[in-house]
């Protein structure tokens, strides 16, 4: 556990020693902010003259926290490839990698440490996005739990995300490679429920399934639903062990 957590605080460090850390961090606040205020100020007008249907109809779970749960779900769509890019394509064009592999330690104890930094730096992207969060939450008066929820889908989601971006991570050492095939499977997975609007046979029902969108519906409706959470932690822990096997073909 010390070596992975060692190999954690040196994947993290390296985030703030250059500026992957910094600009995901501050597109991640400027995308989050702007989806809020637009939100929000939606929310505010229809709040002042009384919503279309009546002032009663007027909910913010559902009209600010639930939709907003998807546009932070898109915007890590395009910038956790930019975290998960370098994690081992930098390793192997640097040459490092070798020393890694002869090092006296586990392949996974290399895998979890990368994942955890990865992870840590998702969290504190949690933690802008929760200052929005607050500000309805003070204001607005929202359900905190369905609002919990949303946090823990977009936790799930976003975890699931770093799992393949770590593994394909590890197939090349171009990093703009890594980052565009990443980029590319993270939007197949986020539309391929489109597929129901076209068929409703077996096939349409298995890639339905796959998509990581209607996952995330329940959570924005504060259901934790536990099939939701086992299918995205069957994407992470299938990510983690591909990678695992990948560095053990390498050798």
């Amino acid at each position: 556990m010390s070596v992975t957590l060692a190999i954690a605080r040196k994947e993290w460090k390296s985030y703030f020693t250059g500026p992957i850390g910094y600009a995901v961090l501050a597109l991640f606040a400027l995308a989050t902010g702007y989806f809020f205020f637009s939100m929000l100020a939606v929310f505010v007008v229809q709040s002042l003259s009384g919503g279309q249907f009546g002032a009663a109809n007027l909910n913010v779970n559902s009209q600010v926290l639930a939709p907003m749960t998807f546009d932070v779900g898109i915007t890590m769509l395009f910038l956790l490839p930019m975290v998960t890019m370098r994690l081992f394509a930098e390793e192997k064009r640097t040459g490092t990698m070798e020393l890694l592999k002869t090092a006296p330690v586990r392949r996974f104890e290399v895998i979890m440490g990368k994942f955890l930094a990865a992870l840590g730096l998702l969290v504190l992207m949690l933690v802008i996005y929760g200052l929005d969060v607050a500000v309805v939450a003070h204001y607005g008066k929202p359900d905190l739990l369905t609002a919990a929820a949303n946090f823990l889908g977009l936790l799930l989601l976003g975890a699931s995300f770093l799992a393949i971006g770590l593994l394909i991570s590890s197939f090349t050492q171009n990093q703009m490679v890594a980052g565009t095939i990443t980029f590319i499977l993270f939007l197949l997975l986020w539309v391929a429920d489109w597929v129901t609007a076209y068929g409703s046979g077996a096939v349409s029902h298995v890639v339905s399934y796959l998509s990581i969108t209607s996952h995330l519906q329940n959570f924005t409706q504060g259901v934790i639903d536990l099939k939701d959470v086992i299918f995205y932690l069957s994407l992470i822990v299938a990510g983690l062990f591909l990678t695992a096997r990948r560095m053990e073909l390498s050798e």
